[in-house]
């Protein structure tokens, strides 16, 4: 009977190690083939934007390396939360990623309640790249600098208004709200569902200025459609390095860093999302996409999932006490 005992624990161990050892392989299987069918690459914002023009840059690339369609899908609205909340809910197998932005970690504090939860539904794969925002208003404003315009909106309280392209809760509406915490002024924040609509109303003066992503105002700026006063890095930008920084020109300290990032549903395998980051980080190393980004206005950047994460949930932190600070929520 002990015999017999001892060799069914033994049977028990080998059938254990083998479904061990075969789902090990199969997870490596399935991590160096894919993909095998078409990417969905879901934008949080409308087509047009800064965060859209990059997307669609790095979709054209991996359609390259995979040799699999990668679909652009924009799903702008409600702050860039409908869109996440696709990728949160979609099957976790890597077919569905999300392209967001520091919107991301924004709308974790900034809306009370999310169809989604931010740190448990969506995974960080890889931060995609770096960029600032442009700081503009029409050519032919009196305002031609920071302190211009600070001045302008302490001579007219709540008169003034800026534009969002990713509406409320985005980037753009949280670079403008810590301008004015820092500011010390009273600016009417006007939302818009992508940034070529704001930098419409701005051209037909319908906005006294617009804190936008440089990759979507860099054509309008050289073209003198829009006037560049500021950008909003602690460094100068390379694409507009005759532009002064917000921080340099009236408020020290002033820092609005956009980051563009791939998130995958929470459960998607480990080996598959170190995969779409390798194959990510490999695209965004080539000096030809590099080019292409810092045409854009935008860093190519390329990291681990870890890497990003700790990243992404600093940035979560950094955004809370701005929100806080400014006192304003919103509903998804």
């Amino acid at each position: 009977m002990k015999d017999e005992a001892g060799r069914l624990r033994i049977r028990r161990t080998i059938v254990v190690a083998v479904i061990a050892l075969l789902t090990a392989t199969a997870g490596v299987v399935c991590a160096q083939t894919f993909p095998v069918k078409p990417v969905r690459l879901v934008v949080h914002i409308g087509a047009g934007s800064s965060l859209d023009i990059v997307a669609r840059v790095l979709a054209q690339k991996l359609n390259e390396t995979w040799a699999q369609p990668v679909i652009v899908d924009n799903r702008g609205g409600a702050g860039g939360t409908l869109g996440m909340d696709v990728v949160a809910k979609a099957t976790p197998d890597g077919y569905t990623l999300l392209f967001g932005s520091s919107s991301v970690a924004i709308a974790a504090s900034y809306y009370r309640k999310l169809p989604y939860d931010t740190v448990r539904d969506l995974e960080p794969v890889t931060q995609i790249s770096s960029r600032h925002n442009a700081l503009v208003v029409h050519p032919a404003s009196p305002v031609s600098s920071v302190k211009d315009l600070i001045a302008l909106a302490k001579a007219k309280p709540g008169q003034l208004s800026y534009g969002s392209g990713g509406g409320n809760g985005s980037s753009d509406h949280l670079a403008g709200e810590l301008f004015r915490l820092m500011a010390g002024v009273q600016v009417l924040h006007v939302p818009y569902k992508s940034g070529p609509a704001a930098l419409t109303d701005l051209m037909n003066r319908q906005l006294s200025f617009y804190f936008g992503g440089i990759p979507i105002n860099l054509p309008m700026i050289r073209a003198g459609k829009v006037k560049a006063i500021a950008t909003s890095g602690l460094q100068r930008s390379s694409q507009l390095p005759e532009v002064p920084t917000v921080s340099e020109a009236g408020l020290p300290g002033f820092e609005v860093n956009v980051w563009y990032g791939l998130f995958a549903p929470r459960g998607t395998p480990g080996k598959t999302v170190d995969k779409i980051a390798a194959d990510v980080t490999a695209t965004l190393s080539t000096a030809e996409t590099r080019e292409r980004f810092n045409a854009l206005g935008a860093q190519a950047e390329g990291t681990s999932p870890a890497a990003f994460k700790a990243y992404f949930l600093a940035d979560m932190a950094k955004w809370r006490k701005v929100v806080q600070a400014a006192g304003v929520y919103g509903q998804p």
